[in-house]
């Protein structure tokens, strides 16, 4: 017989009987592998066990070991069981599509008239899931024609699987298509899947949505049922538990428990800061001002509107017009700035540059407005009026790397405060995008380099670059294992071309700089949000909204009470008095629901002494000082959580 050879993750050839499948690489390499088997990987590229392996590729097995990859198979089968419950449960419901997301899976359906559909179904669907989980269903590839395939879906009533595979037709010239099926139910997949269904350990429904038919508001409205997959009941158990800590922690809830911010329909999208928010708020500001201040950046302010052929010169009028807002001022028209990079473009050419004035760092707490659909608003993480912490580079060619290499260092330094430990993506050129390949092809390498000089590990993102450049992007993961992405830095060749600046060079010749877009928080309204979530609401001391209260035992301590107040405004901390008729162990109950830092008791010997009685947040009583040692507690403390250690080499001279 004709033999094959692969290659296996450890660099050893295998020898296989020619048209060997993966379940036959896995039962090469060992039994217990084989038992253990749910798909191939074949030059990176995810196949079921059953499909034949090509002569000389690359191959590895996954099993329920083999991390994201896996768990993506089995909620993908996942969504396929659900199907084949829903068809049962629900005779005449027309399916369209479901895929596996981050987290789990979803599929949409098309109810019959009159019939609906909720989470208080979710019992009965789950049962019947479990029946056919039981069964150890087999996933059963099969391929067809298309003409066959749209005979078999019409027969059935399935509109859109018709309409799925005329589009396929159309747009990618398919001949023919890909069945999956399990026990009753056949559907329109590309694959792959596991063995069988018995490989779904442990699965749960989640919630149900509204979502149109191909994204289309003009078509029809489906119901969208989420859930999620795991090999074992344990690691379903842990993510549910971790679900309830998010919703305890989501932060318009807690925003509106902490009093921090609230909305308004009269201006969707838009926060309205409570003097609590801004507390938090003015902090980050200080943070972010100062930190700019000893790294070498010049804090500027720009208009928030601006004629739109400026917009038309920087490109955002080609690449960004749909996320903008616009209006004409005497005839005139005019747009809401959705970025500030061309104000500080105009800025710097306001006066003629020399190349001894570069690097120049512009910074601003720059206000821009993007429309984003009111379905997609999202407290404030998905905002329409978005406070960036923006900062703009000017360089030559020869600064590129110092540059982005501080950029990088400023962003460590600020995330290590918050104890959050970065993840780096090198994001390259999009499809829709400005300048010609060699320039990208420079622009990438430049960032690229500077990681390398930094030994800094980074992925590549391909293809999510902005419009003008490529970037690197910071992502972090907060306290409950969530990653978001805060930071990014952009490299731009574009801009300074097609807003015409320029500065002098040493041979008095007319240069272009290069551009460098940089922000670290991302946003101080996201920021924030992050950080509610993160903290659950227990901020450190020197971001929390009120530092101290002071609870009085009786009306007659109220008088000391407020002098102890002042005292403490006077020396900087944030302190809140209650005074109300009310017990004070009521008082401290209150008071350790708002999670305040610091409770302050004045009773009969304090009101005398000039002391406070000192309780911490969740520690309890934990002495007696004066109000001025108090105040240099605070001090002290605010100092050592809001210490940067920031290398002389990385901080630039003004």
């Amino acid at each position: 017989m004709q033999a094959m050879k692969v290659t296996l993750p450890d660099g050893k050839e295998l020898e296989l009987a020619d048209g060997a499948t993966g379940a036959d690489v896995a039962a090469a390499i060992g039994p217990g592998l084989a038992k253990a088997a749910l798909a191939v990987q074949v030059d990176g590229r995810t196949l079921d066990l059953a499909r034949p392996v090509p002569d000389g590729a690359t191959v590895s097995i996954l099993t329920d070991r083999s991390g994201d990859e896996a768990l993506e198979l089995i909620r993908h089968d996942t969504a396929h069981v659900l199907a084949a419950a829903m068809l049962e449960l629900y005779p005449g419901v027309k399916i369209s599509i479901g895929p596996a997301i981050e987290n789990g899976f979803y599929y949409d359906f098309d109810f019959p008239e009159g019939v609906t559909f909720s989470d208080a179904d979710f019992e009965r669907v789950e049962a019947k899931m479990r029946e056919h989980v039981a069964a150890d269903e087999a996933f059963v590839r099969e391929e067809l024609s298309v003409a066959d395939a749209l005979e078999r879906f019409r027969a059935e009533g399935q509109d859109y699987k018709v309409e799925l595979i005329e589009d396929l037709v159309k747009n990618e010239g398919v001949d023919g298509v890909s069945l999956y099926t399990n026990g009753p139910f056949t559907d329109l997949c590309r694959g792959p899947h596991a063995p069988s269904t018995k490989r779904i350990g442990a699965f749960k429904l989640q919630s149900t949505a509204g979502a149109y038919w191909r994204g289309d508001s003009d078509r029809q409205m489906l119901t969208r049922v989420y859930g999620t997959a795991f090999f074992k009941q344990k690691e379903l158990d842990a993510y549910l538990h971790l679900l309830e800590e998010a919703r305890a922690r989501d932060h318009r809830k807690l925003g509106r428990e902490l009093g921090l911010f609230t909305f308004s329909e009269l201006s969707p999208g838009m926060p309205l800061w409570q003097p609590p928010g801004m507390a938090i708020w003015n902090q980050l500001t200080d943070l972010w001002r100062t930190e700019n201040r000893r790294r070498g950046y010049d804090e500027v302010k720009t208009p928030i509107l601006w004629d739109v052929e400026l917009f038309k010169a920087s490109g955002h009028w080609q690449n960004y017009r749909d996320n903008m807002y616009f209006t004409d001022i005497e005839d005139r028209p005019m747009g809401l700035k959705p970025m500030n990079c061309p104000g500080h473009v105009q800025l710097f050419k306001d006066v003629r540059r020399s190349y001894r004035d570069l690097p120049m760092r512009f910074s601003e707490q720059g206000l821009v407005h993007r429309h984003e659909p009111s379905g997609t608003l999202h407290g404030l993480m998905r905002v329409r009026h978005i406070t960036q912490d923006d900062a703009h580079i000017f360089c030559t060619e020869e600064q590129i790397e110092d540059e982005v290499v501080g950029c990088l260092d400023f962003g460590f330094d600020i995330y290590r405060l918050f104890g959050f430990e970065p993840k780096l993506e090198l994001s390259t050129r999009p499809e829709k995008r400005l300048g010609a390949d060699e320039i990208w092809d420079h622009a990438e390498e430049a960032l690229e380099n500077a990681l390398k000089r930094q030994g800094l590990d980074y992925e590549v993102n391909p293809g999510d670059g902005a419009f003008y450049g490529p970037k690197i992007d910071l992502h972090m993961r907060d306290s409950l294992g969530r990653s978001w992405q805060l930071g990014t830095v952009q490299l731009d060749y574009q801009m300074p071309e097609r807003l015409d600046a320029s500065y002098t060079g040493a041979d008095n010749a007319e240069h272009r700089p290069v551009m460098i877009h940089r922000a670290l928080l991302g946003s101080f309204e996201r920021f924030i949000g992050i950080l509610i979530e993160h903290y659950a609401g227990e901020f450190p001391l020197w971001l929390a909204p009120t530092q101290a209260t002071i609870l009085t035992i009786a009306d007659r301590h109220v008088d000391a009470a407020r002098e102890f107040a002042e005292t403490l405004r006077a020396a900087g901390v944030r302190v809140k008095l209650d005074d109300r008729t009310e017990s004070v162990g009521r008082k401290i109950r209150e008071a350790e629901l708002s999670k305040s830092p610091y409770m302050l008791v004045v009773g009969d010997r304090e009101a005398e002494s000039g002391s406070v009685s000192v309780r911490r947040h969740k520690e309890g009583d934990i002495g007696t000082l004066t109000v001025d040692e108090f105040a240099q507690r605070i001090a002290d403390e605010v100092a050592d959580e809001r210490s940067l250690d920031v290398p002389a080499a990385a901080v630039a001279a003004d």
